[in-house]
């Protein structure tokens, strides 16, 4: 029996030089209350970056331009897989406000500040990679 895949898209969104979008997971979420990369879930039809412009726009209320790949990272859940792709990507209008509807809470931080959250494995990967490039 082979393992689901399950293929998710992850901002790193940039509004000031060096800070970062994170976002706290809902109460009532898979992996609840913990922190990621603002992002979600890529459906069979969509590519990786209308995934990710759809799921900013649904989760928070933000039109985002994506650019290019940032890193990529694969991790074994209980259950399941997870292909998680992270994109640098930048606001479409200037003073746009972070909506809370489906998510808990919402900071902009720096890499180095990022290591006082605590982040799902597979997003946790991913910022390794990232702090361990941004040296």
């Amino acid at each position: 029996m082979s393992r689901r895949l399950i293929r998710v898209v992850g901002a790193m969104l940039e509004k000031e030089p060096g800070q970062y979008l994170i976002t706290q997971r809902s109460k009532n979420a898979t992996l609840p209350l913990l922190w990621e990369f603002p992002g979600g879930r890529v459906n069979d039809t969509e590519d990786d970056r209308a995934a990710l412009c759809r799921e900013l726009k649904e989760r928070l209320g933000l039109d985002v331009i994506v650019g290019e790949q940032a890193m990529s990272t694969h991790h074994e859940y209980p259950g399941y897989d997870v292909d998680f792709r992270v994109f640098a990507c930048r606001l479409a209008f200037a003073n746009q406000e972070v909506s809370h509807a489906k998510v808990n809470d919402h900071r902009w931080a720096t890499l180095a500040q990022m290591g006082a959250f605590q982040f799902p494995d597979a997003d946790a990967r991913t910022l390794a990679k990232l702090l361990d490039l941004d040296h």
